[in-house]
């Protein structure tokens, strides 16, 4: 997905636009594109990603620079929840190997809010991480 790309869903959502939106977060997020992702973000956007606390936009490439060098080769799955005006509960799932090559398998809830122009506000991630059996991947 390329940033002229950038798709405005319309708020509040709709089963059918909430669907849209976890789509599109996925796909975002499998691409490893950092800037499109930050683009996705208001400026003053608020992460909580297990332990990391990111205030702004301008935290959410660095995050993600340095998450993706510790994490590679990870494949993303997200499932809508539910969702009411401008928020949603996602589940994630999320595989990934580390530098040494062990996979890991990340189980997850998050709670996204968005602002008036599908821009994602907050983003509160908790999330476990499981070492896996390289020889059962299910979203790689």
């Amino acid at each position: 997905m390329k940033k002229e790309e950038l798709k405005k869903i319309l708020l509040p959502f709709t089963l059918e636009t909430a669907m849209e939106k976890v789509k599109e977060m996925e796909t975002k997020w499998n691409s490893r594109d950092r800037e499109l992702i930050a683009l996705s973000c208001t400026a003053d956007t608020e992460w909580r990603d297990r332990t990391d606390f990111l205030s702004g936009r301008g935290e959410v490439e660095p995050f993600l620079k340095s998450k993706w060098e510790k994490e590679v080769n990870g494949t993303l799955k997200l499932e809508l929840w539910g969702f009411r005006n401008y928020r949603m509960a996602v589940r994630s799932e999320y595989e990934w190997q580390d530098q040494k090559g062990v996979w890991f398998r990340s189980y997850g809830n998050e709670l996204w809010q968005f602002d008036e122009n599908g821009l994602m506000q907050k983003r509160f991630a908790s999330i476990n991480d499981l070492p896996a059996d390289d020889s059962k991947q299910t979203l790689i």
